[in-house]
């Protein structure tokens, strides 16, 4: 029998990352803080990147909360590795993808299996990828081939 599965609150104010289920945005998420906690269960959040289409302030969405997971822990690295599984962040969040190859002395080409693609970046807009798993960060067991 597995063990029950361990809901998370958060706190008005709290650092939350959203993962984004749309289309074209599967394996992302984007850093918010919480607004609200609302009685029917859900959450509302206010990106810290995202921006209103009419870009006066920052965007406000209500979310569910297994959308919603802790801003993960910094792990410091001074190298990465080919096969590492890696959030990059590109377009104002952050991005799962697999380190492919070195791109010079201080970058990594990155694939992401959502896309298909494979794009170079520098080491500072990577971080070791981690999922929220029962209420506590866990490392991959290794990247997806």
């Amino acid at each position: 029998m597995r063990p029950p599965i361990k809901k998370t609150s958060y706190g008005r104010g709290q650092g939350v990352e959203v993962s984004v289920k749309e289309e074209g945005f599967h394996g992302s998420y984007f850093e918010a803080k919480v607004v609200s906690y609302l009685d029917n269960g859900l959450y509302i959040v206010q990106y810290q990147t995202l921006l209103e289409d009419d870009e006066s302030k920052f965007l406000t969405e209500t979310v569910y909360p297994k959308e919603l997971r802790p801003l993960p822990p910094a792990i410091p690295v001074r190298r990465f590795s080919v096969k590492q599984k890696v959030d990059v962040f590109d377009k104002d969040g952050w991005w799962v993808g697999v380190i492919t190859r070195k791109d010079g002395p201080d970058g990594y080409f990155v694939y992401f299996w959502t896309t298909d693609e494979e794009i170079a970046y520098p080491s500072s807009l990577l971080r070791v990828h981690q999922d929220w798993i029962n209420g506590k960060w866990v490392l991959p067991k290794k990247a997806r081939s």
